[in-house]
């Protein structure tokens, strides 16, 4: 293992009221892997992700990205360091374009408003950088087809590609995807799938992954973390979680013992 991972936390404990969401939780998040988070439902899987984000506070114990402590970091900071994220509800514009919701995750790279303003032919050409890139993105992700189309008139699976593409519009260097094939059926999965090993081999980019699809979750991770309780439970290879009975007996069933 690398001295720095990429993205990690230790000893992470969340409160709401009397409520400990989190227990003390630690992951390690190696660069350019593919690291999975599993647990059953209410484990505490998406408050540990809100807080890798800074979209949820916690209480006690540390979150590092690339070695930087970002305990006191805002949410719309992360970006700036290198971190991206989607959300298990899709949320995008509905009403604009597939192009117009990508060019919203390059936001950071506009620069400043007053500047573009007086520089009108600098801002037009970053502006033709940034549709450049959406539209490399876009093609990456087998959506440029779909440029020009409003994103309410997408099926549910391409909205979710939309999303991991407004995700990459930002330049990130890691992206946690919370839940990225929930609600898809096995074709917009397998698709999903290929993205996913598409985003980490090809731009080479470090992921972060809860899922509950778990041949998902077996065939695209490198290390997979377990959680229960809000507490770390397992942690191994997709081999070696598939094999751990306290994980078989939490979460996977006996039927995954064969």
């Amino acid at each position: 293992m690398s001295t720095v991972p990429h993205l990690h936390c230790e000893n992470v404990v969340v409160r709401f009221g009397g409520v400990v969401a989190c227990k003390n939780v630690s992951l390690r998040v190696e660069t350019g892997k593919v690291v999975g988070l599993i647990g059953p439902n209410g484990a505490g899987k998406t408050t540990l992700f809100n807080v890798l984000s800074r979209f949820q506070a916690h209480s006690e114990g540390h979150v590092y990205l690339n070695g930087q402590c970002t305990d006191r970091r805002r949410p719309d900071e992360m970006i700036g360091l290198g971190m991206a994220r989607t959300f298990q509800n899709i949320n995008l514009f509905q009403d604009l374009s597939t192009l117009d919701n990508i060019l919203i995750g390059a936001h950071r790279l506009t620069g400043d408003p007053v500047t573009n303003m007086y520089s009108l032919p600098v801002a037009r050409r970053r502006h033709r950088a940034l549709v450049k890139r959406a539209e490399e993105i876009a093609d990456l992700l087998r959506l440029a087809d779909e440029l020009d189309v409003t994103v309410r008139h997408l099926p549910y699976g391409i909205q979710k590609r939309v999303e991991i593409a407004r995700a990459l519009a930002g330049e990130p260097r890691i992206i946690l995807l919370d839940e990225p094939v929930a609600g898809c059926n096995d074709e917009e999965t397998a698709e999903l799938r290929e993205v996913v090993r598409t985003v980490n081999r090809e731009l080479g980019i470090t992921i972060l992954m809860v899922e509950h699809d778990m041949s998902m979750v077996m065939s695209v991770c490198d290390y997979i973390y377990v959680v229960n309780f809000g507490a770390n439970l397992a942690d191994g290879t997709p081999a070696q979680v598939r094999a751990n009975p306290e994980v078989i007996k939490a979460y996977l069933g006996e039927e995954t013992e064969a």
